[in-house]
Protein backbone atom coordinates (compact mmCIF):
# COMPACT_ATOMS: atom_id res chain seq x y z
CA UNK A 1 0.00 0.00 0.00
CA UNK A 2 1.71 3.59 -1.04
CA UNK A 3 1.39 6.75 0.68
CA UNK A 4 -0.05 10.54 -0.95
CA UNK A 5 2.43 13.37 0.16
CA UNK A 6 0.71 16.69 -0.35
CA UNK A 7 3.56 18.80 -0.80
CA UNK A 8 3.84 22.88 -0.54
CA UNK A 9 6.08 24.65 -3.12
CA UNK A 10 6.73 28.36 -2.88
CA UNK A 11 3.94 30.69 -4.12
CA UNK A 12 6.45 33.27 -4.92
CA UNK A 13 9.98 32.99 -3.77
CA UNK A 14 11.82 29.97 -4.91
CA UNK A 15 14.16 30.14 -1.48
CA UNK A 16 10.56 29.26 0.42
CA UNK A 17 10.85 25.61 -0.09
CA UNK A 18 11.78 23.43 2.38
CA UNK A 19 14.88 20.78 2.78
CA UNK A 20 12.00 18.59 3.69
CA UNK A 21 10.23 19.24 0.48
CA UNK A 22 13.33 18.60 -1.20
CA UNK A 23 14.42 15.59 0.17
CA UNK A 24 10.63 14.09 -0.54
CA UNK A 25 10.39 15.15 -4.01
CA UNK A 26 13.64 13.40 -4.43
CA UNK A 27 11.94 10.15 -2.97
CA UNK A 28 8.91 10.09 -4.87
CA UNK A 29 7.76 7.51 -7.73
CA UNK A 30 4.99 9.47 -8.87
CA UNK A 31 4.98 13.03 -8.74
CA UNK A 32 1.01 14.96 -9.49
CA UNK A 33 1.29 18.33 -10.59
CA UNK A 34 -1.69 20.67 -11.11
CA UNK A 35 1.08 22.22 -14.12
CA UNK A 36 3.78 19.76 -15.39
CA UNK A 37 5.41 22.95 -17.05
CA UNK A 38 5.34 25.02 -13.49
CA UNK A 39 6.11 21.94 -11.87
CA UNK A 40 8.66 20.56 -13.89
CA UNK A 41 10.61 24.17 -14.01
CA UNK A 42 10.66 24.27 -10.21
CA UNK A 43 12.11 20.46 -10.63
CA UNK A 44 14.72 21.59 -12.80
CA UNK A 45 15.63 24.28 -10.58
CA UNK A 46 15.72 22.03 -7.80
CA UNK A 47 17.72 19.29 -9.82
CA UNK A 48 15.27 16.85 -9.20
CA UNK A 49 14.10 14.31 -11.88
CA UNK A 50 11.17 12.26 -11.04
CA UNK A 51 8.07 10.87 -13.26
CA UNK A 52 5.27 12.87 -13.58
CA UNK A 53 1.31 13.45 -14.36
CA UNK A 54 -1.34 15.75 -14.31
CA UNK A 55 -4.05 16.14 -12.08
CA UNK A 56 -5.96 19.47 -11.86
CA UNK A 57 -9.34 20.81 -11.88
CA UNK A 58 -10.60 19.84 -15.21
CA UNK A 59 -9.14 15.92 -14.91
CA UNK A 60 -9.77 15.55 -11.17
CA UNK A 61 -13.05 13.62 -11.44
CA UNK A 62 -11.89 11.58 -14.50
CA UNK A 63 -8.52 10.51 -13.16
CA UNK A 64 -9.30 9.80 -9.54
CA UNK A 65 -9.98 6.21 -9.65
CA UNK A 66 -7.22 5.15 -12.48
CA UNK A 67 -4.15 7.97 -9.73
CA UNK A 68 -5.67 6.14 -6.25
CA UNK A 69 -5.06 2.75 -8.23
CA UNK A 70 -1.49 3.88 -9.21
CA UNK A 71 -0.95 4.88 -5.37
CA UNK A 72 -1.85 1.73 -4.19
CA UNK A 73 0.28 0.29 -6.39
CA UNK A 74 3.80 2.68 -5.83
CA UNK A 75 5.50 3.59 -2.42
CA UNK A 76 4.83 7.17 -2.67
CA UNK A 77 3.05 9.76 -4.52
CA UNK A 78 3.68 13.28 -4.12
CA UNK A 79 0.63 16.03 -4.71
CA UNK A 80 1.94 19.72 -5.78
CA UNK A 81 0.08 22.58 -7.38
CA UNK A 82 0.98 25.63 -9.07
CA UNK A 83 2.15 27.62 -6.05
CA UNK A 84 1.06 26.65 -2.37
CA UNK A 85 -0.42 23.86 -0.57
CA UNK A 86 -2.46 21.38 -2.65
CA UNK A 87 -6.15 21.38 -1.41
CA UNK A 88 -6.34 24.77 -0.10
CA UNK A 89 -8.48 26.28 -3.51
CA UNK A 90 -6.44 23.57 -5.30
CA UNK A 91 -6.79 20.48 -6.20
CA UNK A 92 -6.39 18.06 -3.66
CA UNK A 93 -9.50 17.14 -1.58
CA UNK A 94 -11.30 14.73 -3.81
CA UNK A 95 -8.27 12.57 -3.96
CA UNK A 96 -7.45 12.75 -0.61
CA UNK A 97 -10.71 11.76 0.18
CA UNK A 98 -10.44 9.06 -2.01
CA UNK A 99 -7.44 7.88 -0.25
CA UNK A 100 -8.82 7.92 3.10
CA UNK A 101 -11.40 5.68 1.86
CA UNK A 102 -9.07 3.06 0.17
CA UNK A 103 -7.61 3.65 3.78
CA UNK A 104 -4.29 4.67 1.96
CA UNK A 105 -2.06 6.24 4.16
CA UNK A 106 -2.21 10.67 3.57
CA UNK A 107 0.11 12.63 4.77
CA UNK A 108 0.75 16.76 4.37
CA UNK A 109 3.94 18.72 4.59
CA UNK A 110 4.22 21.81 6.04
CA UNK A 111 5.30 25.14 4.01
CA UNK A 112 3.95 28.18 1.90
CA UNK A 113 0.66 29.05 1.73
CA UNK A 114 -0.99 32.55 0.39
CA UNK A 115 -3.59 33.66 2.89
CA UNK A 116 -1.31 33.35 5.97
CA UNK A 117 1.04 36.08 5.27
CA UNK A 118 -1.32 38.35 3.82
CA UNK A 119 -3.48 37.67 6.87
CA UNK A 120 -0.81 38.51 9.05
CA UNK A 121 0.52 41.62 7.26
CA UNK A 122 -2.75 43.24 6.70
CA UNK A 123 -2.46 44.25 10.13
CA UNK A 124 -6.43 43.07 11.18
CA UNK A 125 -6.91 40.63 14.06
CA UNK A 126 -5.38 37.25 13.20
CA UNK A 127 -6.93 35.51 16.52
CA UNK A 128 -10.16 34.84 14.51
CA UNK A 129 -10.41 34.43 10.90
CA UNK A 130 -12.33 32.84 7.78
CA UNK A 131 -10.71 31.70 4.29
CA UNK A 132 -13.53 31.80 1.92
CA UNK A 133 -11.34 30.93 -1.22
CA UNK A 134 -12.63 32.27 -4.55
CA UNK A 135 -15.57 33.75 -4.53
CA UNK A 136 -17.94 32.10 -7.27
CA UNK A 137 -16.68 33.92 -10.72
CA UNK A 138 -19.89 34.45 -11.78
CA UNK A 139 -23.59 33.60 -10.19
CA UNK A 140 -23.69 33.87 -6.48
CA UNK A 141 -20.83 36.67 -6.36
CA UNK A 142 -23.37 38.87 -4.20
CA UNK A 143 -25.32 36.52 -2.14
CA UNK A 144 -21.52 35.14 -0.72
CA UNK A 145 -20.72 38.50 -0.26
CA UNK A 146 -24.22 39.46 1.35
CA UNK A 147 -23.31 36.19 4.02
CA UNK A 148 -20.12 37.76 4.70
CA UNK A 149 -21.38 41.44 5.77
CA UNK A 150 -21.88 41.08 9.32
CA UNK A 151 -19.56 38.22 9.93
CA UNK A 152 -16.89 39.45 12.88
CA UNK A 153 -13.82 37.57 11.91
CA UNK A 154 -11.16 38.89 9.13
CA UNK A 155 -11.81 38.07 6.07
CA UNK A 156 -9.69 36.64 3.53
CA UNK A 157 -10.39 35.66 0.13
CA UNK A 158 -8.56 34.71 -3.07
CA UNK A 159 -9.15 36.76 -6.22
CA UNK A 160 -7.65 37.22 -9.95
CA UNK A 161 -6.19 40.68 -10.97
CA UNK A 162 -8.82 40.96 -13.45
CA UNK A 163 -11.68 40.73 -11.17
CA UNK A 164 -10.43 42.24 -8.37
CA UNK A 165 -12.13 45.66 -9.05
CA UNK A 166 -15.02 44.39 -9.56
CA UNK A 167 -14.98 42.42 -6.30
CA UNK A 168 -14.05 45.46 -4.35
CA UNK A 169 -17.04 47.28 -5.94
CA UNK A 170 -19.31 44.51 -5.10
CA UNK A 171 -18.40 43.82 -1.89
CA UNK A 172 -18.09 48.04 -1.24
CA UNK A 173 -22.09 48.10 -2.63
CA UNK A 174 -23.10 45.04 0.27
CA UNK A 175 -20.45 46.12 3.12
CA UNK A 176 -20.46 50.08 2.48
CA UNK A 177 -17.74 52.02 1.05
CA UNK A 178 -15.70 52.53 4.24
CA UNK A 179 -15.21 49.03 5.26
CA UNK A 180 -11.27 48.50 5.59
CA UNK A 181 -9.61 46.05 3.61
CA UNK A 182 -6.04 45.34 2.40
CA UNK A 183 -5.34 43.54 -1.06
CA UNK A 184 -1.74 42.00 -1.05
CA UNK A 185 -0.31 41.11 -4.05
CA UNK A 186 2.57 38.96 -5.48
CA UNK A 187 3.56 37.52 -1.85
CA UNK A 188 7.30 37.05 -1.56
CA UNK A 189 8.24 38.15 -5.44
CA UNK A 190 10.40 40.69 -6.01
CA UNK A 191 7.25 43.49 -6.72
CA UNK A 192 5.44 42.23 -3.64
CA UNK A 193 2.69 45.21 -2.92
CA UNK A 194 0.50 45.62 -0.02
CA UNK A 195 -2.38 47.99 -0.28
CA UNK A 196 -4.76 49.03 3.04
CA UNK A 197 -7.56 50.94 2.60
CA UNK A 198 -10.69 51.70 2.38
CA UNK A 199 -13.09 49.79 0.26
CA UNK A 200 -13.65 53.29 -1.51
CA UNK A 201 -9.82 54.07 -1.42
CA UNK A 202 -8.91 50.61 -3.05
CA UNK A 203 -10.95 51.02 -5.89
CA UNK A 204 -10.17 54.29 -6.67
CA UNK A 205 -6.29 53.36 -6.43
CA UNK A 206 -7.00 50.11 -8.63
CA UNK A 207 -9.43 52.10 -11.22
CA UNK A 208 -6.09 53.93 -12.13
CA UNK A 209 -3.43 51.05 -11.28
CA UNK A 210 -4.66 47.87 -12.40
CA UNK A 211 -3.50 45.08 -10.68
CA UNK A 212 -0.99 42.06 -11.66
CA UNK A 213 -0.40 38.98 -10.27
CA UNK A 214 -1.86 36.45 -7.25
CA UNK A 215 -3.68 38.24 -5.06
CA UNK A 216 -5.09 38.11 -2.00
CA UNK A 217 -8.27 40.50 -0.64
CA UNK A 218 -8.27 40.30 3.54
CA UNK A 219 -11.07 42.53 4.77
CA UNK A 220 -11.65 43.86 8.48
CA UNK A 221 -14.52 42.01 10.36
CA UNK A 222 -17.99 43.52 10.96
CA UNK A 223 -18.22 45.97 14.39
CA UNK A 224 -15.84 48.40 15.43
CA UNK A 225 -12.28 47.61 14.85
CA UNK A 226 -10.70 46.36 17.59
CA UNK A 227 -7.73 48.22 18.55
CA UNK A 228 -5.49 45.38 19.88
CA UNK A 229 -6.27 41.64 20.57
CA UNK A 230 -6.93 40.56 23.92
CA UNK A 231 -4.13 40.28 26.03
CA UNK A 232 -3.90 36.97 27.48
CA UNK A 233 -4.62 36.46 30.90
CA UNK A 234 -0.85 34.91 32.68
CA UNK A 235 -2.47 34.67 36.25
CA UNK A 236 -2.21 30.81 37.53
CA UNK A 237 -5.04 31.89 39.61
CA UNK A 238 -9.05 31.63 38.49
CA UNK A 239 -10.76 35.07 38.49
CA UNK A 240 -12.99 34.98 41.27
CA UNK A 241 -10.14 33.75 44.04
CA UNK A 242 -8.35 37.06 42.82
CA UNK A 243 -10.86 39.39 43.34
CA UNK A 244 -11.53 37.81 46.78
CA UNK A 245 -7.62 38.45 47.72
Amino acid sequence: MGKLLLIPTPVGNLEDITLRAIRELQACDLILAEDTRTSGNLLRHLEISRPMRAFHIRNEHKALESIANQIEELNQVGLVTDAGTPGISDPGYLLVRECIRRGIQVECLPGPVALIPALVVSGFPTDQFCFEGFLPHKKGRQTRLRKLCDEERTIVLYESPHRLLKTLEQAAEVMGAERKAAVVREISKKFEEVQRNTFGGLISHFSKHPPKGEIVLVIEGAGKTRDAQEEPDESPLPREKRKKE
